[in-house]
């Protein structure tokens, strides 16, 4: 789950991360209100929508009295601001942070991320902060310090010292800079978060080192326990489609495909998904059911697959576990004729009493393309969706 920079920022705040003074809104009155209390010679209105790259798409404005904060505010909100992270469909806007605005002397980055690869977390920091770390670790990957930690240890004060260096914040800064440094691991740790990102963190006007931009995400599987985190929770920035699925315990993510799958078993569907891309098709959806998905469940899930105007075919790939495949069988035909499914639809099922399942399949009226295995699914399913394009 992904929240909002002032989000994000409060959370920070409580670790004792200094970031600038301000408040969200989403009216323009309270806009002026907040700018004015502020006092600052110069105010940031920042749109907050899941994304980077709001200042290029127009997202962010700088202003000098309460005024212009209020017309900045009325201006953004119900804008769709258009990123390279949104899409073509981009985001609308429906709430600002209206933030004292400071002036950087310098703009590093740092963040903290579980590393797939080596299954713990690593701090990852730079010289060059502002810009995105793709950017510069394709140019100068050499100016990118990544900081391996032991989760048994946790990260230990030499190595928050080291990232200091490596940063040049010494001096003055030096000290602030190593207890911020394990401020910020100590965040991403106690919040289950899987990823903090301050880009730009900074050296302001006051010579104060700050985080002027902040990002978290956290691990949805962790939320359980920190309903304070769940509760910021804003659907709006999600795919309707994946939000719907969250109603009934289904995990879906939305692709660029045309070939709907629906499979019980993460593993299981992304080998659904290998066997689509091997016969030539591409999947629209990563959709897992769960091994013990009721008859309510996957008729949402059906809903949920043919809402999307690309799908032109579903393949479902079930294994009957924890589920037998009549049971399972009997669901499918249920929520098929109560969806009322009109693409191709390639079921493939497999485990205890599989050919009573299978049975059930044949001998129903609707049109149902069965499959015998893995590949006969993935040659069924592309032939039957090119045959129709």
């Amino acid at each position: 789950m992904n929240v909002h920079e002032y989000q994000a920022k409060d959370i920070l705040q409580r670790y004792g991360v200094r970031v600038p003074a301000g408040r969200v809104t989403d009216n323009p009155d309270e806009a002026r209100r907040i700018a004015a209390e502020l006092n600052a010679p110069e105010i940031a209105v920042k749109a907050q929508i899941h994304s980077g790259g709001r200042g290029k798409a127009g997202g962010i404005k700088l202003v000098r009295s309460p005024e212009e904060a209020a017309r900045a505010t009325q201006e953004l909100i119900g804008k769709t601001l258009v990123t390279k992270q949104t899409g073509p469909q981009g985001r609308v806007v429906r709430k600002v942070l209206i933030a004292a605005a400071q002036t950087p002397q310098r703009e590093l980055y740092l963040s903290v991320l579980v590393d797939r690869a080596s299954g713990r977390p690593v701090v990852l920091a730079s010289t060059e902060g502002g810009m995105d770390i793709e950017e510069v670790a394709a140019r100068s990957p050499e100016k990118i310090l990544r900081e391996p930690v032991d989760p048994a240890l946790g990260l230990m004060p030499y190595q928050a010292r080291r990232i200091a260096k490596a940063l040049g914040l010494t001096g003055p800064h030096f000290q602030p800079a190593t207890a911020m440094i394990q401020n910020i691991y100590r965040a991403f740790v106690e919040t289950d978060a899987s990823l903090v990102e301050i880009n730009p963190l900074i050296i302001n006007q006051h010579n104060e080192l700050m985080a002027l931009d902040a990002k978290m995400s956290f691990d949805d599987n962790a939320l359980y326990r920190h309903p304070d985190i769940q509760a910021m929770r804003d659907i709006h920035e999600e795919d309707p489609r994946e939000v719907e699925a969250s109603k009934y315990n289904l995990n879906y993510i939305g692709l660029n495909g045309n070939i709907g799958c629906m499979v019980n078993g993460a593993g299981l569907a992304m080998a659904t998904m290998d066997i689509i891309k091997f016969y030539g098709g591409e999947p629209a959806n990563f959709l897992d059911v769960g091994g013990g998905a009721s008859q309510e469940a996957v008729t949402e899930a059906f809903k949920i697959l043919c809402s999307d105007p690309n799908v032109k075919g579903i393949l479902v790939n079930i294994f009957g576990g924890i589920m037998k495949c009549d049971l399972i069988a009997a669901g499918i035909l249920a929520a098929v004729q109560q969806v009322n499914v009109r693409v191709p639809l390639v079921v493939r099922l497999e485990g205890t009493n599989v050919e009573r399942g299978r049975q059930l399949l044949r001998e129903s009226s609707l049109a149902i393309i069965p499959a015998d295995s893995m590949a006969d699914a993935g040659q069924k399913i592309v032939a039957a969706v090119m045959g129709k394009s």
